[in-house]
């Protein structure tokens, strides 16, 4: 199993791309809700608004179309609407500067520029305080038990199906440590060809990059549960499956007898695709 793009090489004419958590694997909910938010609340000192505050985060990167968003665009929003409502974040405007800018967001990426910034003599706290509250999360995330973090129902099906006849990516914003832990521990690599995680790039960047292993945009399909997926997919001209929010094994089990189907046909576009986009957006209420 390749661990880079550049060590990838294409196997097959199809090519499978699968969004880890909350998509492949049953994790979204319960990161959100025992670890991002609530070590956000911790790092902020809010706990005077916590309730309040937790069920406002789990909005914005749970079950809206913010639904998967990069863990710091989803910082920066909640601290803005908690600046506004509840207390004053401070430096909150240099956070909001290096979300827009930075060309990865990542926990490297955040340190570089606290190091480039320490370097010029410069010091913003915001920006010290995300990086210790991703930390803090990556840490809570690996004290979650094993049972805790799963693959959904149907997946080991669709995966193996899917690797038969294509190759398979799997193409995360989630911290690359634990994708690979997860999917290791219910075997979910042996059907993978690669693992790209947030340290590899975006995932419409990841896609581009595949694609130029000489796949036929129509070839290429990326399965995922947020409005990013969708975004990523239509970047670079590919068709997306939409795992749907509290019906993940349904969607699963359609993918096995449906949509793989479909793609290796050559029928996936057009009204089937039109179809799943659509049900996908009024499942997130977009």
């Amino acid at each position: 199993m390749a661990d880079s793009i550049a060590e990838f090489q294409k196997r097959h004419e199809y090519l499978v791309c699968v969004d880890s958590d909350g998509c492949a694997m049953d994790t979204m909910d319960i990161k959100h809700i025992r670890c991002f938010g609530p070590c956000m609340v911790d790092e902020w000192n809010l706990g005077e608004w916590r309730q309040e505050i937790l069920t406002r985060w789990n909005e914005i990167n749970l079950y809206t179309m913010t639904r998967g968003i990069n863990r710091f665009k989803g910082l920066a929003m909640a601290l803005r609407e908690i600046d506004g409502k509840y207390r004053k974040i401070d430096d909150l405007d240099a956070l909001e500067a290096w979300v827009a800018a930075a060309p990865e967001l990542s926990n490297n990426s955040l340190k570089n520029a606290i190091m480039e910034n320490t370097s010029r003599g410069e010091s913003h706290i915001s920006l010290e305080k995300a990086y210790a509250w991703s930390n803090a999360v990556n840490h809570s995330i690996s004290l979650l038990a094993q049972d805790e973090r799963k693959p959904f129902e149907g997946v080991d099906m669709a995966l193996t199906l899917a690797h038969r006849e294509a190759d398979v990516v799997v193409v995360s914003s989630a911290n690359l440590g634990a994708v690979l832990e997860e999917w290791d521990l219910y075997g979910l690599l042996g059907h993978t060809d690669a693992v790209l995680a947030q340290d590899a790039g975006t995932k419409a960047h990841c896609i581009g990059e595949l694609l130029k292993k000489g796949y036929k945009k129509d070839h290429v399909l990326m399965c995922g549960d947020a409005p990013g997926d969708l975004d990523a997919a239509k970047q670079n001209g590919v068709y997306y499956y939409p795992i749907l929010v509290r019906h993940e094994p349904e969607s699963w089990t359609k993918f096995s007898f449906e949509g793989f189907s479909r793609l290796v046909e050559g029928t996936y576009g057009g009204a089937f695709q039109e179809e799943r986009i659509r049900a996908f957006r009024a499942n997130l209420g977009g």
